[in-house]
């Protein structure tokens, strides 16, 4: 909702921008990532400083002091008391999300990553408190130096909370694409009240209200172009590189740029309703769902836990009771394989890289609906493009008529277009046109019905007239072989030709064709040097459309198919074992687009939230299609280093932990190096991710 900048009493800056709230209650809502993140700093310098101040007192302090032993007494404690005293609110209040954590965990009846550091720190900290004040219960160590672990423990929750911090910055920065989309949003908007001109914030346009928009400013919504004319920069949202020029009726996208001449606008969606709200809830979406292989991760985590344990256990086991080393240091390895164990890097390691995907392709025009989809789209081996609208412009015009039976051609294009008039289908719309274009009148048909996938009948002038395919005139029992020759012809040359009929007799023939996107061909080329197959789907008979195909380099061509017969013809092709990416519209193509693998809505523009796929491409490009594999395979590859590298860091250090060097070089690994290495290994994994940040597509 809007609130008056003026009169509002409460509000907060972040990102050095300042947001003004009605109520403590919707700033406490909007704080609470903001909060959390203040709260994890506090804590994570209070567990430091008092964790310093422990190893200060456990290491400096006595030879300072000339103590013969670390549990000397001082101002009348035992040294080891002071060290109690300083570690135990590091304990229970810096770790206190672990047993937080660890608590849901057990709710959850699923171990976690923060039981790992709650069971490591609790027992390092009770052995520790129990060797302080009851000294007796534990056997006699020969080796000098401390047997307490305070310090180990105030320092372990110091250097996690730590890498959990550094983790939260550098999310916030690979989080930079979408904050970057929502502040493309302009603040106020010049909306035409009562015939005044007057500035408004954003958030108080109506629908059906009139904006102006002068040159150089952003578009405050989605809107149609009413008055003016000029190009509009929509880099920003659709990834476009050069300005669309935009005439009245044209559609224009809120938070783009007007770059030349003064336009009026008619609001048509405000609020969440604009695209570009509707792409910043795609792009989190696309963050908050789970990939497979982040399934796996999961998985795999809830296992390792318990296995982890097992383990640390075992090693306390073999070398206090087999190998015979004294207990205080057997003790040392089991909390160091807990702390070093802890899979965080596992469970960040796709989500990070999801987060800078999906923010990369929706500044470059590609949404992502969910991780799904995404990891899905780099293994695509078949990519079925539907012809009309994605591979062609979509806009057929007429361009042959041929009459028959003694028809005039002016009397064949009159017929066609009178029974086309109620035709929805781009093929009857074109001859429609093209008859007002040639300045012929047109009678209102009567008794009209569509035969999908065929054609049309109707009753023009009292006389019954049919347009349509071969698959029409013989199911109506009209012969058609006189036309055979003229019919093959055109469609060798990539038109699409219907014959039509009037009082069962055949009148003419009239030839439509589509025109092909200029990048169609390129983007057929790329898609075949990525190894993937390419096959055209459509509804034109064979002749045209192995026409188009050999036009676009096409080699395997789909044809004849009717629109409900499009999913099955998909799944078909699943069938054969391949993973199968569907290119089409969106909106006819529906059904075919969810029963692909990857269903890719080509060109949706505004309507983005309507698509059946899960991928959504902004422009009406096909090459974007290969910027969306592309983007798709980075990454995925992206995903796979990381987790790589994060089970590459257990496998490693778990048997260092475990004390696996020791009968070689004498050293055990101290648990404080264990917690850095743990916290370094998630902001490794995390840093990686934001490598994504320098791609671009080609």
């Amino acid at each position: 909702m809007y609130v008056d900048e003026r009169k509002a009493t409460f509000s907060t800056t972040r990102g050095g921008t300042t947001y003004y709230f009605c109520s403590q209650t919707c700033l406490d809502a909007f704080l609470a990532p903001e909060r959390e993140f203040r709260q994890l700093k506090a804590f994570t310098a209070f567990s430091l400083a008092l964790g310093a101040v422990t190893a200060i007192f456990e290491y400096a302090v006595p030879p300072l002091m000339g103590a013969s032993n670390y549990n000397f007494t001082w101002l009348g404690l035992p040294n080891y008391v002071w060290l109690f005293l300083f570690a135990t609110p590091v304990q229970f209040i810096g770790g206190y999300r672990f047993y937080r954590g660890t608590k849901d965990a057990i709710r959850a009846r699923q171990a976690n990553m923060d039981s790992l550091i709650a069971i490591g720190t609790s027992a390092a900290w009770l052995y520790s408190t129990l060797f302080t004040f009851f000294p007796w219960i534990f056997p006699k160590s020969t080796i000098s130096g401390p047997e307490v672990y305070f310090t180990e423990t105030g320092l372990i929750i110091g250097f996690i909370l730590l890498g959990k911090t550094m983790e939260h910055i550098v999310k916030g920065k690979a989080s930079e694409a979408v904050r970057k989309l929502l502040d493309l949003q302009p603040r106020v908007a010049r909306v035409i009240r009562g015939g005044i001109e007057a500035e408004v914030p954003v958030e108080e346009v109506a629908v059906d209200e009139v904006l102006v928009v002068k040159p150089g400013e952003k578009i405050p919504v989605d809107g149609v172009v009413m008055e003016g004319y000029s190009s509009v920069d929509q880099s920003m949202v659709t990834g476009e590189s050069m300005p669309v020029d935009k005439k009245p009726g044209d559609e224009v996208i809120g938070a783009t740029i007007n770059r030349s001449g003064l336009m009026k606008v008619r609001a048509t969606k405000v609020g969440s309703d604009t695209t570009l709200s509707q792409i910043v809830k795609m792009v989190e979406d696309a963050v908050a769902t789970q990939a497979p292989m982040q399934r796996l991760a999961d998985r795999i985590s809830s296992y390792f836990v318990p296995v982890v344990v097992g383990i640390a256990v075992t090693s306390f086991a073999f070398w206090y009771l087999v190998w015979g080393l004294p207990f205080s240091i057997s003790f040392i390895v089991l909390v160091s394989v807990l702390i070093v164990a802890c899979p965080c890097a596992l469970g960040i390691a796709t989500p990070a890289a999801i987060m800078i995907g999906a923010g990369k392709g929706a500044q470059n025009g590609v949404l992502l609906k969910d991780g799904e989809s995404l990891e899905k789209l780099s293994k695509v081996q078949v990519v079925v493009l539907d012809k009309t609208g994605t591979l062609t412009k979509g806009e057929p015009s007429v361009t042959d008529v041929i009459p028959f039976s003694g028809h005039g051609k002016e009397g064949v294009l009159r017929y066609a277009a009178s029974a086309e008039k109620g035709s929805e289908h781009p093929l009857g719309q074109a001859i429609v046109g093209s008859a007002k274009m040639s300045g012929i009148s047109l009678e209102d048909p009567l008794e009209f019905s569509m035969a999908v996938g065929r054609g049309v009948s109707a009753t023009v002038l009292g006389s019954r007239v049919l347009v349509g395919n071969r698959r029409l005139m013989e199911e109506e029992g009209i012969s058609f072989h006189q036309a055979e020759p003229e019919v093959a012809r055109l469609e060798e040359e990539g038109k699409t030709a219907m014959l039509v009929a009037v009082d069962g007799r055949l009148a003419g023939i009239v030839a439509v064709a589509d025109t092909l996107k200029q990048s169609s061909a390129e983007a057929v080329k790329r898609l075949k040097e990525l190894g993937i197959e390419v096959i055209m789907l459509t509804g034109d008979n064979r002749r045209t459309a192995e026409a188009m195909g050999r036009k676009l380099g096409i080699d395997r061509v789909m044809a004849e198919v009717l629109p409900g017969d499009k999913a099955r013809a998909v799944q078909e092709l699943k069938r054969s074992g391949k993973v199968v990416a569907m290119v089409g519209d969106g909106i006819n193509d529906a059904p075919a687009l969810a029963a692909a693998d990857v269903g890719i809505a080509i060109g949706s523009g505004t309507d983005v939230a309507k698509e059946t796929g899960g991928i959504v491409l902004m422009r009406d490009d096909v090459n974007d299609v290969v910027k969306a594999i592309n983007l798709s395979r980075r990454t995925v590859r992206k995903i796979k280093e990381n987790l790589f590298w994060a089970f590459a860091y257990n496998v490693v250090l778990i048997p260092i932990a475990a004390g696996a060097v020791y009968p070689f070089t004498g050293v055990l690994l101290n648990p404080i190096f264990a917690a850095i290495a743990m916290a370094l290994s998630s902001v490794t994994v995390t840093t990686n991710s934001m490598l994504m940040n320098r791609w671009r597509p080609s």
